[in-house]
Protein backbone atom coordinates (compact mmCIF):
# COMPACT_ATOMS: atom_id res chain seq x y z
CA UNK A 1 0.00 0.00 0.00
CA UNK A 2 1.29 3.38 -1.09
CA UNK A 3 2.35 5.90 1.61
CA UNK A 4 -1.02 8.94 1.92
CA UNK A 5 0.79 12.32 0.75
CA UNK A 6 -2.64 14.09 0.59
CA UNK A 7 -5.34 14.88 3.24
CA UNK A 8 -8.33 12.52 3.77
CA UNK A 9 -11.28 14.90 4.95
CA UNK A 10 -10.91 15.97 8.67
CA UNK A 11 -13.57 15.23 11.32
CA UNK A 12 -13.24 17.07 14.68
CA UNK A 13 -15.49 18.57 17.13
CA UNK A 14 -14.05 22.27 16.78
CA UNK A 15 -16.50 25.31 15.95
CA UNK A 16 -16.03 27.05 12.79
CA UNK A 17 -15.66 29.75 15.35
CA UNK A 18 -12.26 27.76 16.83
CA UNK A 19 -11.88 26.79 13.80
CA UNK A 20 -11.07 30.76 12.36
CA UNK A 21 -9.60 31.44 15.41
CA UNK A 22 -7.17 28.50 14.90
CA UNK A 23 -6.14 29.76 11.68
CA UNK A 24 -6.22 33.63 12.40
CA UNK A 25 -3.32 32.82 14.77
CA UNK A 26 -1.31 31.59 12.33
CA UNK A 27 1.60 33.98 12.26
CA UNK A 28 3.75 32.27 9.02
CA UNK A 29 0.83 32.76 7.05
CA UNK A 30 1.46 34.79 3.75
CA UNK A 31 -0.87 37.13 3.31
CA UNK A 32 -1.86 39.03 -0.14
CA UNK A 33 -1.40 42.20 0.92
CA UNK A 34 -2.18 46.16 -0.07
CA UNK A 35 -0.89 47.75 -3.25
CA UNK A 36 -1.04 51.14 -3.81
CA UNK A 37 -4.32 52.46 -4.53
CA UNK A 38 -7.71 50.43 -2.84
CA UNK A 39 -11.74 50.77 -3.34
CA UNK A 40 -14.60 49.77 -0.87
CA UNK A 41 -16.83 47.98 -2.49
CA UNK A 42 -19.89 47.73 0.17
CA UNK A 43 -22.56 45.05 -0.59
CA UNK A 44 -26.11 45.37 0.10
CA UNK A 45 -26.33 47.56 3.11
CA UNK A 46 -30.30 47.78 2.36
CA UNK A 47 -32.66 47.16 4.70
CA UNK A 48 -33.84 43.70 3.68
CA UNK A 49 -30.64 42.46 4.96
CA UNK A 50 -29.74 44.88 7.85
CA UNK A 51 -32.60 45.97 9.36
CA UNK A 52 -33.54 43.37 12.25
CA UNK A 53 -36.06 45.23 13.79
CA UNK A 54 -38.47 45.35 10.37
CA UNK A 55 -37.68 42.18 8.31
CA UNK A 56 -37.04 38.47 8.60
CA UNK A 57 -34.66 38.63 5.80
CA UNK A 58 -32.04 40.98 7.77
CA UNK A 59 -28.80 39.47 10.14
CA UNK A 60 -26.76 40.83 12.69
CA UNK A 61 -23.20 40.04 13.40
CA UNK A 62 -21.60 42.89 14.82
CA UNK A 63 -23.70 45.82 16.07
CA UNK A 64 -21.15 48.43 14.77
CA UNK A 65 -20.96 46.58 11.20
CA UNK A 66 -22.40 50.04 9.22
CA UNK A 67 -20.30 52.12 11.71
CA UNK A 68 -17.17 50.43 10.71
CA UNK A 69 -18.01 50.54 7.37
CA UNK A 70 -18.75 54.51 7.34
CA UNK A 71 -15.02 54.96 8.99
CA UNK A 72 -13.23 53.30 5.70
CA UNK A 73 -15.32 54.46 3.68
CA UNK A 74 -14.92 58.24 4.37
CA UNK A 75 -11.03 57.80 5.07
CA UNK A 76 -10.89 56.21 1.44
CA UNK A 77 -12.98 59.13 0.06
CA UNK A 78 -10.86 61.57 1.54
CA UNK A 79 -7.52 59.81 0.11
CA UNK A 80 -8.91 60.09 -3.38
CA UNK A 81 -9.83 56.12 -3.45
CA UNK A 82 -13.18 55.20 -4.96
CA UNK A 83 -16.16 53.91 -2.47
CA UNK A 84 -19.20 51.57 -4.19
CA UNK A 85 -21.92 50.75 -2.69
CA UNK A 86 -24.45 47.59 -3.94
CA UNK A 87 -28.35 47.01 -3.68
CA UNK A 88 -30.51 44.14 -5.15
CA UNK A 89 -33.67 44.67 -6.72
CA UNK A 90 -35.43 42.95 -9.08
CA UNK A 91 -38.31 43.85 -12.24
CA UNK A 92 -42.11 43.14 -11.33
CA UNK A 93 -42.13 39.98 -13.24
CA UNK A 94 -38.78 39.05 -11.20
CA UNK A 95 -38.37 38.16 -14.62
CA UNK A 96 -34.36 38.92 -13.83
CA UNK A 97 -33.80 37.25 -10.82
CA UNK A 98 -33.79 34.14 -13.04
CA UNK A 99 -33.72 30.65 -11.93
CA UNK A 100 -32.35 32.04 -8.50
CA UNK A 101 -35.82 33.62 -7.83
CA UNK A 102 -37.64 30.62 -8.32
CA UNK A 103 -37.44 28.20 -5.00
CA UNK A 104 -40.08 30.40 -3.07
CA UNK A 105 -42.44 33.27 -3.83
CA UNK A 106 -43.14 35.02 -0.62
CA UNK A 107 -43.26 38.32 0.64
CA UNK A 108 -39.76 38.07 1.59
CA UNK A 109 -38.25 35.92 -0.98
CA UNK A 110 -35.38 37.92 -2.78
CA UNK A 111 -36.76 38.06 -6.06
CA UNK A 112 -39.72 40.27 -4.63
CA UNK A 113 -37.26 42.89 -3.84
CA UNK A 114 -38.38 45.42 -6.16
CA UNK A 115 -37.13 48.43 -7.31
CA UNK A 116 -37.85 51.50 -4.88
CA UNK A 117 -38.99 49.37 -2.00
CA UNK A 118 -38.68 49.98 1.18
CA UNK A 119 -36.38 46.30 1.25
CA UNK A 120 -34.40 47.89 -1.98
CA UNK A 121 -33.51 51.10 -0.33
CA UNK A 122 -30.07 51.65 1.95
CA UNK A 123 -29.85 51.15 5.23
CA UNK A 124 -30.15 55.16 6.22
CA UNK A 125 -27.33 54.88 8.83
CA UNK A 126 -24.90 54.23 5.54
CA UNK A 127 -23.19 57.69 5.29
CA UNK A 128 -23.40 57.17 1.61
CA UNK A 129 -21.17 60.36 -0.39
CA UNK A 130 -22.87 62.11 -3.75
CA UNK A 131 -19.27 61.13 -4.63
CA UNK A 132 -19.75 57.18 -4.71
CA UNK A 133 -20.95 54.26 -7.00
CA UNK A 134 -24.25 53.14 -6.53
CA UNK A 135 -24.71 50.05 -8.56
CA UNK A 136 -27.91 47.79 -8.27
CA UNK A 137 -27.31 44.07 -8.90
CA UNK A 138 -28.82 40.80 -9.11
CA UNK A 139 -26.91 37.97 -8.78
CA UNK A 140 -24.25 37.19 -5.43
CA UNK A 141 -21.44 38.80 -7.37
CA UNK A 142 -20.67 42.64 -7.22
CA UNK A 143 -18.55 42.16 -10.28
CA UNK A 144 -21.69 40.14 -12.14
CA UNK A 145 -23.26 42.38 -14.75
CA UNK A 146 -22.48 45.52 -13.34
CA UNK A 147 -19.55 48.50 -14.35
CA UNK A 148 -17.50 47.98 -11.50
CA UNK A 149 -14.75 46.12 -13.03
CA UNK A 150 -14.82 49.07 -15.69
CA UNK A 151 -14.48 51.50 -12.60
CA UNK A 152 -11.67 49.82 -10.94
CA UNK A 153 -9.36 49.85 -14.29
CA UNK A 154 -10.01 53.35 -15.09
CA UNK A 155 -9.68 54.62 -10.84
CA UNK A 156 -6.16 51.99 -11.68
CA UNK A 157 -7.26 50.35 -8.81
CA UNK A 158 -4.80 47.09 -7.51
CA UNK A 159 -6.79 46.41 -4.13
CA UNK A 160 -10.31 45.66 -3.31
CA UNK A 161 -11.77 45.85 0.33
CA UNK A 162 -14.84 43.92 0.78
CA UNK A 163 -17.69 44.51 3.30
CA UNK A 164 -21.35 43.64 3.82
CA UNK A 165 -23.40 40.51 3.86
CA UNK A 166 -23.99 37.69 3.80
CA UNK A 167 -20.14 37.17 4.68
CA UNK A 168 -21.31 33.09 3.04
CA UNK A 169 -23.06 34.25 -0.16
CA UNK A 170 -22.41 37.86 -1.55
CA UNK A 171 -18.95 38.88 0.61
CA UNK A 172 -18.13 35.32 -0.70
CA UNK A 173 -18.74 35.57 -4.30
CA UNK A 174 -17.56 39.32 -4.32
CA UNK A 175 -14.12 37.74 -2.90
CA UNK A 176 -13.55 35.35 -5.51
CA UNK A 177 -14.49 37.29 -8.47
CA UNK A 178 -12.11 40.07 -7.15
CA UNK A 179 -9.45 37.79 -7.11
CA UNK A 180 -10.15 36.14 -9.86
CA UNK A 181 -9.62 39.65 -12.01
CA UNK A 182 -5.99 39.91 -10.04
CA UNK A 183 -6.82 42.27 -7.28
CA UNK A 184 -5.38 41.76 -3.78
CA UNK A 185 -8.89 41.00 -1.90
CA UNK A 186 -9.29 42.64 1.74
CA UNK A 187 -12.08 41.56 4.38
CA UNK A 188 -12.66 43.38 7.51
CA UNK A 189 -13.66 40.95 9.85
CA UNK A 190 -16.13 43.60 11.40
CA UNK A 191 -17.34 45.22 8.51
CA UNK A 192 -19.28 41.34 7.18
CA UNK A 193 -22.33 40.21 8.53
CA UNK A 194 -24.02 36.41 8.21
CA UNK A 195 -27.55 34.92 9.99
CA UNK A 196 -24.99 31.95 11.73
CA UNK A 197 -21.78 32.06 13.50
CA UNK A 198 -20.83 28.86 11.68
CA UNK A 199 -21.55 30.36 7.80
CA UNK A 200 -19.56 33.40 9.18
CA UNK A 201 -17.10 31.86 10.74
CA UNK A 202 -16.52 29.00 8.37
CA UNK A 203 -16.78 31.43 5.11
CA UNK A 204 -13.82 33.87 7.28
CA UNK A 205 -11.66 30.33 6.98
CA UNK A 206 -12.45 29.28 3.73
CA UNK A 207 -11.84 32.73 2.33
CA UNK A 208 -8.75 33.80 4.78
CA UNK A 209 -7.06 30.24 3.66
CA UNK A 210 -7.63 30.67 -0.43
CA UNK A 211 -8.96 33.66 -1.55
CA UNK A 212 -8.39 37.03 0.57
CA UNK A 213 -6.55 38.29 3.51
CA UNK A 214 -9.26 38.63 6.19
CA UNK A 215 -8.07 41.51 8.80
CA UNK A 216 -9.19 43.58 11.80
CA UNK A 217 -10.72 46.84 10.56
CA UNK A 218 -8.47 48.78 12.21
CA UNK A 219 -5.64 47.26 9.74
CA UNK A 220 -7.80 48.83 6.86
CA UNK A 221 -7.73 52.34 8.94
CA UNK A 222 -4.35 51.97 9.75
CA UNK A 223 -3.02 51.97 6.27
CA UNK A 224 -5.71 54.39 5.03
CA UNK A 225 -4.88 56.78 7.79
CA UNK A 226 -0.95 56.47 6.81
CA UNK A 227 -1.35 57.27 2.77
Amino acid sequence: MSEIVGTRMIREDKTARELFEQVMANPARTKFGFGEKLAIVNVDFQNAYTRIDEFKTAYETDPRQIEYTNTISALARSKGMPVIWTHVAYAEDAADAGVWGTRTNTPDSLQNIKYESRRHAFDDRCAIDPADMIYTKRMPSAFFETPLQSLLIWHKVDTVVITGGSTSGCIRATAVDSLSRGYRTIVPIETCADKHESYHFANLTDLQLKYADVEPVQTVIDWLEAR
